[in-house]
């Protein structure tokens, strides 16, 4: 028998409910990665017997109540978190066509065939439809993976332009629709009193065949010339969709009249989870919560959290860090078993390795900005945010009777959507804005490795904003956000990008972007964590990786974001780039400043570096020191 037990040995899952404590006969419990508890398990409340008696002593009492809850630190990923924001959210994910729906049943491929390009099931392909940009993916052939252009589609069949490879694939095999490539001269962006249309200029096409819905986000464009406008490329939100167009708002970019001639434009788009308005689309999900706890003689222990309904999640968004998302849930009861009892029954799929977001390049775009119906590009109210966090609370309560130790149910309070930023004040607008209750509009774009997530909060109001003014210091405004149901009839909404082009990117300095060519452009694409992106030919500085350490029983490391330390120097130097922007003190070239860690620094290597003799600016993005060349 051990003397004790090591965190490093305890690992999380979960499972969903197929009603209240009672799992279906066959769960699957999916893998968590915590970085950390805040609570997990039962909270007994005992009562003393205290009679009056000469002994003065008191008896021994009894149990009256428990109060089971759950609540852990984990690092944001492309999809470790989508199944879970379902139960967060209480609604249903809005999934474009794919062959692995999160809430139906799969479809199996059951082969790839070179004659004639086709991926081939038995049935359930016909959802997918002609111009649909479907990726590929859990093929054994590389070639037989990736993103195809659908020329043809079929119960049994979906055939693609690009050459596939003879293959019988597993069952990890699966096509999603990630976008759409309209015919060539077919789509026109036309704006007409400040409404942004992509409009059919020729053919039949039915733009609500798409799928897309009021809310949700869209990219446009893509890395090749012919599938991209010249001047209108980048995120937006779809407003309305028509037969004939789509309406945007909130675009990246400041709209202008443009023909797509010659061009077979391309959009992406993605999975939409949000708080849903109709009744009849909410949807309350319980869990059970599997904490093993390592072994005993006879087995894995472990503890279990049943009836545990999803009641606050944070976002959490530092400086020069992770993201990361708190989660809590507000249980029915919680269960011991030894290792004699052995875990519960279920399939248990492993951890897919997957990079988290940093704060640091790894975001697109985060823009707070006044509610405008006249302007689809708004001014952002601030460049820069120093930090942020987002909540989202249902004010879950048990619900508990005599008779029951715990809770017999769960209650569903209002869904709130708060949280707190500080930002770097500029102008007195944003001053104005808190105290005239102005409707404000707040979302952020996170791209990493071809796949994107957007969180958007379409209406919102601030409060606070009293100035911190600190010597030698930046002047701070603290502001609170309360958010609110917009006319799209959610508060919240998330938009699960699992394949952006290139060009959607900004975790390198030196992305092909053109939106990062010009200060102004990047002014209006909205404020950006405040890291080191660049590094001028009197400078250099160290990219620290900020390792991911959860608390599993695989006792790795995770893949690392990028933190940055810059090093003093004689002056102040201020450089801005959109996605990856820097306001720190650099240090001094001269050989009098280098230290003999420096020296050491200046021989290791540094990968995808660029040198313009033009700017005299040395840009890296490279997990070691720089040096100039």
């Amino acid at each position: 028998m051990s003397l004790k037990i090591d965190s490093n040995v305890t690992g999380l899952r979960y499972a969903e409910e197929e009603s209240l404590r009672t799992l279906p006969s066959s769960p699957v419990w999916y893998p968590l990665e915590p970085n950390s508890y805040s609570d997990f398990g039962g909270k007994l409340a005992t009562v003393a017997r205290n009679p009056i008696q000469q002994s003065r002593q008191r008896k021994k009492g009894t149990i009256t109540d428990l109060d089971a809850s759950g609540g852990f630190n984990q690092d944001l990923t492309q999809d470790n978190l989508v199944r879970l924001l379902q139960g967060f959210l209480f609604a249903d994910a809005r999934e474009k066509p794919t062959t692995q729906p999160l809430n139906d049943t799969a479809i199996a491929i059951t082969g790839v065939t070179t004659a004639d390009d086709r991926y081939a099931a038995a049935s359930g392909l016909d959802d997918f439809i002609v111009g649909h940009l479907v990726k590929a993916s859990g093929f054994e052939l590389p070639g037989n993976n990736g993103l195809k252009v659908v020329d043809e589609a079929a119960a049994t069949y979906v055939g693609v332009e690009e050459n596939l490879t003879d293959e019988t694939p597993s069952t990890d095999a699966k096509l999603e629709a990630v976008g759409y490539q309209f015919d060539e001269d077919t789509l026109d962006v036309d704006i007409t009193s400040g409404v942004v249309l992509l409009k059919r200029a020729s053919g039949s096409f039915d733009f609500t065949d798409l799928g897309l819905i009021p809310g949700e986000w869209i990219y446009l464009g893509a890395d090749a010339d012919v599938n991209k406008f010249a001047n209108n490329a980048g995120f937006a939100r779809v407003k309305a969709v028509e037969t004939d167009s789509i309406e945007l708002d909130k675009t990246d970019w400041t709209a202008a009249n443009e023909t797509g001639t010659d061009k077979k434009v391309r959009i992406f788009f993605g999975t939409v989870i949000k708080n849903e308005s109709d009744f009849d689309l909410v949807k309350r999900r319980t869990y059970q919560l599997e904490r093993a706890l390592g072994d005993d003689d006879d087995g894995t222990m472990s503890e279990y959290l049943t009836g545990a309904c999803p009641n606050e999640l944070t976002i959490n968004i530092p400086q020069a860090s992770k993201v990361t998302f708190d989660l809590t849930f507000a249980a029915c009861d919680n269960e011991q078993r030894s290792g004699d009892d052995d875990l519960k029954d279920g399939d248990r799929p492993d951890l897919t390795p997957s990079d988290p977001f940093n704060t640091t390049s790894d975001f697109s775009r985060i823009k707070l900005a006044s509610v405008s119906d006249s302007e689809s590009n708004p001014t952002p109210m601030f460049a820069f945010a120093t930090e942020f966090t987002l909540s989202v609370k249902n004010n879950i309560t048990p619900a508990k009777a005599i008779g029951t130790l715990g809770a017999f149910d769960t209650s569903i309070g209002t869904f709130e959507v708060g949280g707190n930023m500080t930002a770097y004040f500029a102008d007195v607008a944003a001053l104005q804005a808190v105290r005239n209750n102005a409707s404000v509009t707040l979302d952020m774009a996170m791209v990493k490795q071809n796949a994107g997530i957007v969180i958007d909060v379409p209406l919102l109001i601030l409060g606070n904003g009293r100035l911190s003014v600190e010597q030698d210091k930046p002047i701070t405004m603290p502001l609170e956000i309360s958010a609110a149901e917009s006319a799209y009839h959610h508060t919240l909404l998330f938009n699960f990008f699992n394949y952006l082009p290139t060009m959607a990117g900004s975790g390198c300095p030196f992305t092909s972007n053109s939106r990062r060519t010009s200060e102004s452009s990047r002014a209006a694409s909205g404020w950006s964590m405040v890291t080191a992106a660049t590094v001028s030919q009197s400078a250099f500085s160290l990219l620290v990786p900020a390792g991911r350490i959860p608390v599993t029983s695989r006792r790795s490391r995770r893949s690392s974001s990028l933190s940055v330390v810059s090093f003093r120097t004689r002056r102040w130097r201020t450089t801005r780039r959109t996605g990856c922007s820097s306001r720190s003190m650099l240090s001094p070239w001269s050989s009098a400043g280098r230290t003999s860690r420096t020296k050491r620094a200046l021989r290791s290597r540094s990968t995808r570096t660029t040198w313009s003799s033009s700017s005299r600016t040395f840009r890296t993005c490279s997990r070691t020191f720089v040096s100039r060349p």
